[in-house]
């Protein structure tokens, strides 16, 4: 498994974001605007600067690989205080380190993180049914499937189903 690296978000993780963005197959099972671009650069900035600042709930680092490219981002968020646990979400932005398993590394830093140092007990994720890879993925890392959640997004004109999958502190490897 290649070997990445999670930081704090800067501001000039923009223009890579951005970027990202522009391209239909990175933002395919991204929950994300119906319009495209999903997101102007201007939208953009100001998602990164509350992400930064801390006050959109989630705690997003940017991923880098072990040449310290900026490849993408991993997140905690909806954290569930009294129950202990938060949804996970990962996007390897940067398609040259598609199906290399930088996106595995960078969940299981971010699952050591979670765990670690704010001490949740569960983290969970929502994948859209069809996205086989990420299933595959999921599964390989050690996340047990709960169930699926039915028609619950709403993707180019459909609702979908979506699995969920958690895992434990105790099952972490």
């Amino acid at each position: 498994m290649p070997k990445v690296k999670l930081r704090d978000l800067i501001i000039n993780d923009v223009e890579d974001r951005y970027n990202w963005s522009m391209d239909r197959e990175v933002t395919q099972f991204l929950s994300v605007p119906e319009k495209f671009p999903p997101f102007t650069k201007e939208e953009t900035t100001k998602w990164i600067q509350t992400c930064i600042d801390g006050t959109n709930g989630y705690i997003q680092k940017s991923i880098l690989s072990e040449y310290n490219d900026h490849i993408g981002w991993v997140d905690l968020k909806n954290f569930d205080k009294v129950n202990n646990n938060a949804e996970l979400g990962i996007t390897i932005g940067n398609k040259a380190y598609w199906g290399q398993g930088y996106g595995s590394a960078a969940i299981k830093e971010m699952l050591h993180y979670g765990f670690e140092k704010l001490n949740l007990h569960k983290i969970w994720l929502r994948v859209d049914r069809d996205n086989e890879k990420a299933i595959k993925s999921y599964k390989k890392i050690g996340f047990i499937e709960e169930g699926i959640l039915r028609e619950d997004r709403f993707r180019r004109g459909e609702y979908i189903d979506r699995v969920r999958f958690s895992i434990l502190k105790s099952e972490l490897s």
